[in-house]
């Protein structure tokens, strides 16, 4: 495989994962819409409502805009790497574990905020609508290992980008 193709090849995974990641970020949106509709699981204390522009009412919301950000930001990815690849060689193995680490970080950013809210809230009922800092505390630092995930990510691409074009400039 010649390095044009190989930065056409992997700038098409970085889109197709970036696109359907952007659908799913979408659809999983529809869950803030509910939960607007319905209202929330508990009773909202005092403690929340002096917070409620950090979470914006919804427990999701942080989840859903990482997902649907950092799908866009693999699209930029994925199309910067198809114009680089037509100018710069681009080696075989460039870009793969950069794309398996934004991948896998926006997943975890569904499971620990979206899923993990429902784990979290089974162990320390109330705990987001309450001061339960410890559950709190234990959902927020899963969410941001997972958001770390997809910064390394985009570190690894930041770091190929520089060497391949460091190189050959």
């Amino acid at each position: 495989m010649s390095n044009i193709e190989h930065g056409t090849q992997i700038g098409v995974r970085f889109i197709r994962w970036g696109l359907g990641l952007l659908v799913f970020g979408i659809f999983i949106g529809f869950g803030i819409i509910g939960h607007y509709i319905v209202g929330a699981q508990y009773p909202t204390g005092d403690m929340f409502m002096h917070n409620v522009t950090l979470w914006f009412a919804c427990p999701w919301t942080l989840s859903v805009y990482v997902v649907q950000g950092g799908a866009i930001g693999m699209v930029i990815i994925g199309t910067m790497y198809l114009a680089l690849g037509r100018v710069f060689p681009i080696p075989a193995d460039d870009g793969n574990a950069s794309l398996w680490l934004c991948i896998a970080g926006l997943l975890a950013v569904f499971l620990t905020g979206y899923v993990g809210y429902f784990v979290v809230d089974h162990i320390w009922p109330t705990f987001y609508y309450s001061p339960v800092t410890t559950g709190k505390n234990v959902w927020l630092v899963a969410q941001l290992l997972s958001i770390v995930l997809y910064w390394l990510g985009v570190m690894g691409v930041l770091l190929n980008v520089r060497r391949i074009t460091y190189q050959t400039a």
